[in-house]
């Protein structure tokens, strides 16, 4: 399997291109995805002067094997909100994101939620709304390598 290391200042570059249409769509907050979407919507929020930023804990992977089964914890309370982009670095498979929107969906129909993500497989079981590059082998984000170094 091929690997592409991903860096900090392509990521920065890649958040960049992600906020013109995030801010057209002018969400009430940016619910990241733990681990891998945490970085990626701390900085769009920042981009986006956005204050209101929650996370979701979804652990599907083992290092890099898929798990049989999800576990989502942490779910925000968004009842005060209309419009949401749930963030992730990338958009695999597309089942964890399949299931945190059944999730947060059931529990918030009131929310028009839409998808941000840097990555995506054209695979995927779901497309994001907002994405920038389509992975065509392992990525090996900075910060799962770098911190390790």
């Amino acid at each position: 399997m091929t690997k592409k290391y991903y860096s900090y200042d392509e990521c920065v570059l890649d958040c960049k291109s992600l906020l013109a249409p995030i801010k057209e769509y002018n969400p009430d907050a940016i619910v990241s995805i733990a681990r891998g979407g945490l970085l990626i919507g701390q900085l769009l929020s920042y981009g986006m002067n956005q204050r209101e930023l929650y996370s979701i804990n979804c652990v599907h992977y083992d290092d890099t094997t898929k798990l049989d089964s999800f576990k989502i914890s942490n779910i925000p309370d968004l009842s005060s909100f209309k419009k949401i982009v749930l963030v992730d670095d990338i958009v695999d498979s597309g089942e964890t994101m399949v299931e945190i929107l059944k999730i947060v969906t059931k529990k918030y129909p009131q929310c028009e939620i839409k998808i941000a993500s840097i990555f995506y497989k054209n695979s995927a079981l779901i497309m994001p709304d907002f994405k920038v590059k389509e992975a065509k082998e392992w990525i090996d984000f900075f910060w799962e390598i770098d911190i390790n170094r």
